[in-house]
């Protein structure tokens, strides 16, 4: 059965020292026919459960912690009992969210999560926030970016646990480095690929200093 590639979106609010936002959040699926993976679930669990269907869950992997991604774990993991799995480096902002239970798994750079015959393998990609996580699919020619990269430029860093310097190492030394082919599918907005991104680096640090 073929590995597919499944955008589910939901709305709601992002908020951080202080401060709130509404957003629109890509929620990733991955899987075939009778099991999936989960991305960053976010704020309600109800269309996301319909676009799983009768499919096994194998994983819940977080991006990273804050409140937009993580808003509808809870009801998910409550609906499939999947391992929910986040780059422990976020605990602090999943606290905020979930503060009398951890997630399942820590996810460590280099992990790989096998779903039908592709393989997705975690990339730390820290600078939106220390823990932040890509997941990279070689055989879908894709790479699941949290938010890391967006189409036009790199993740915000101008809040709390963030850093522009750090984040641009991230895009430069473990994205770039991908091929350009490859589909960015990010956590707002559109997809992108890898080569329509790379010519604007250096804008992008220009920008950021």
């Amino acid at each position: 059965m073929t590995v597919r590639i499944e955008r589910v979106v939901t709305s709601g609010t992002f908020s951080l020292d202080g401060g709130t936002w509404d957003v629109d959040n890509n929620v990733w699926l991955v899987g075939d026919d009778r099991e999936v993976i989960v991305i960053d679930p976010a704020h309600d669990a109800a269309p996301i459960l319909a676009a799983v269907g009768d499919r096994t869950v194998q994983a819940i992997v977080c991006t990273h912690g804050h409140n937009d991604h993580i808003g509808a774990v809870g009801d998910l993991w409550d609906a499939t009992k999947a391992p929910i799995w986040l780059n422990p480096a976020d605990r602090m902002l999943w606290d905020v969210v979930y503060p009398e239970v951890g997630p399942d798994a820590d996810l460590a750079d280099g992990h790989v999560f096998t779903v039908g015959d592709v393989t997705l393998t975690a990339l730390h990609t820290p600078g939106h926030s220390p823990g932040g996580t890509c997941l990279h699919a070689p055989a879908l020619d894709a790479v699941f970016s949290g938010d890391t990269l967006f189409a036009g430029g790199p993740g915000a860093t101008g809040r709390s646990y963030s850093d522009f310097d750090t984040i641009i190492a991230s895009i430069r030394e473990r994205l770039l480095t991908l091929p350009d082919q490859t589909v960015v599918h990010t956590g707002h907005g559109d997809t992108t690929t890898i080569g329509a991104e790379a010519p604007h680096l250096s804008e992008w640090i220009a920008r950021g200093h």
